[in-house]
């Protein structure tokens, strides 16, 4: 949450390089790999993140999920957090808080595989932090995927893209092309068709948890490309 000296006169967020945009939620003592998760948000807003933030508590199951498919094994879980709640067009950002979250995160961790899980907006700023040379991988539920979004940048990395048909907040088709795109500039990239969810996961909500589980270990267990 953005208050005091991190505002600025104008209520806007003040762009604070100070300011730590990584949260971590489980941290063993000499992690071997980590997921950083980024929640959803808004196309156009400065306003600072509330109190009670729908789109981080909708995260919450899924860090749960990775987590107990990591029991026994030492994997760093962290949150990006943002600035504040909107995209924001050329200024993007969501996605420059996952970089510096990024940094500060081989910092804290130097040398280990990342994979990045995303939702909605936060699958957008996932797939434009995913070109960062510790990310192993993305999975990308519900992205939001415009059309002309970079590609060439996750050339060797694994994504999985996962979208309901029926989604009416982004673009199913948007991430199917993304996807496609993403694979011929070199990414060993997949698309997940899910039969319910549509933009919130609630609806077989479990599937949605297990299946990004699933992959999340099998991109930490892959080998390097």
């Amino acid at each position: 949450m953005i208050t005091g000296s991190d505002a600025a006169d104008d209520g806007s967020p003040r762009r604070d390089p100070a300011r730590r945009r990584l949260v971590i939620h489980r941290g063993p003592t000499a992690p071997r790999s980590a997921v950083l998760f980024l929640h959803g948000g808004q196309a156009d807003s400065t306003d600072p993140l509330p109190l009670l933030n729908l789109p981080a508590l909708r995260m919450r199951p899924f860090l749960g999920a990775v987590a107990r498919a990591a029991e026994g094994k030492d994997i760093l879980l962290a949150s990006v957090r943002y600035r504040c709640r909107g995209w924001n067009g050329e200024a993007a950002d969501a996605a420059r808080d996952a970089g510096q979250a990024l940094d500060e995160l081989v910092a804290h961790c130097p040398g280990v595989p990342i994979v990045l899980v995303g939702h909605s907006m936060g699958g957008r700023a996932a797939l434009h932090a995913g070109g960062h040379p510790a990310v192993r991988g993305v999975v990308a539920l519900a992205p939001w995927c415009p059309p002309g979004e970079p590609v060439s940048h996750l050339r060797g990395k694994l994504l999985a893209l996962l979208h309901d048909a029926r989604d009416r907040i982004t673009d199913y088709q948007g991430s199917r092309d993304f996807s496609e795109r993403a694979r011929q500039a070199g990414a060993q990239a997949q698309f997940l068709t899910m039969a319910r969810g549509r933009h919130t996961m609630l609806r077989d909500a479990g599937r949605w948890h297990r299946t990004t589980a699933r992959l999340t270990h099998a991109m930490l267990a892959a080998h390097r490309p």
